[in-house]
């Protein structure tokens, strides 16, 4: 469905960003600002700031905040085309004001950079030893999906949406999950073994999250990891 709000293009001195490293691809314009780590009030009344400090609360909230607007914007991505939404409506959904999302991430493509990226998953995803990275990236999809609300995986389902943000997406997803598990494995055919893999955890989130399993969801998390995991870890440990 094509939204009929008028798309913001952001404000402010950007500046162009092209990044390409380790076959990672972005595509961004961003903006420096000396208090991009101020505080902000992210009720729906209204925003305001406050000094922050390294530790202190206004750190907290600003990195609460961040949070918010990320989640907002990965939520819109996975429902709508990326040209088809608007920094006001990632605002509307984070509860904040579209200039605070100028001020954290830019503008909407910078911010879109970011939801696209995957490395930050990606690193908690395969964070445990190979013996027993089944179990714990099974348990992971799961634990994001039920507790968190969100998967790490799933909004790669959506590339085709994008347009040729689509093949930033399916080119990030690969570089930074799938080649970054092949790595790890070792034997033959570890690029194979890998996207084998990653399709299987892809399969579990969307049965989870999206089509919403009934069976999937009424068990517990320890009996779905325990029956799934072991065709998981077979792909990486033949």
């Amino acid at each position: 469905m094509r939204s009929s709000k008028p798309k913001s293009s952001g404000a402010g001195p950007d500046r162009a960003l092209t990044t390409r490293a380790a076959g990672v691809v972005t595509s961004a314009a961003v903006t420096e600002d000396a208090d991009a780590d101020a505080a902000a009030d992210v009720t729906a009344g209204g925003t305001g700031t406050a000094a922050a400090t390294d530790s202190g609360p206004g750190r907290r909230d600003a990195e609460a905040t961040r949070a918010a607007i990320l989640r907002a914007a990965r939520h819109l991505l996975a429902r709508h085309a990326h040209g088809d939404i608007t920094l006001k409506a990632v605002a509307e959904r984070a509860g904040v004001s579209p200039p605070l999302i100028v001020k954290y991430f830019g503008n909407k493509e910078a911010l879109f950079a970011r939801v696209m990226s995957f490395e930050e998953d990606a690193a908690a995803l395969l964070d445990a030893p190979l013996a027993d990275l089944g179990h714990h990236m099974v348990r992971h999809v799961l634990v994001s999906q039920s507790e968190r609300g969100s998967d790490p995986l799933a909004r790669i389902v959506f590339a085709p949406l994008h347009g040729s943000q689509g093949d930033t997406l399916r080119t990030n997803f690969r570089t930074q999950v799938s080649d970054r598990l092949a790595l790890r494995l070792e034997g033959p055919d570890a690029g194979l073994r890998a996207e084998l893999a990653v399709s299987m955890l892809l399969g579990l989130g969307v049965m989870y999250g999206i089509a919403r399993g009934e069976e999937l969801r009424a068990r517990a998390l320890d009996v779905v990891v325990e029956r799934y995991a072991p065709a998981v870890q077979a792909c990486l440990t033949p």
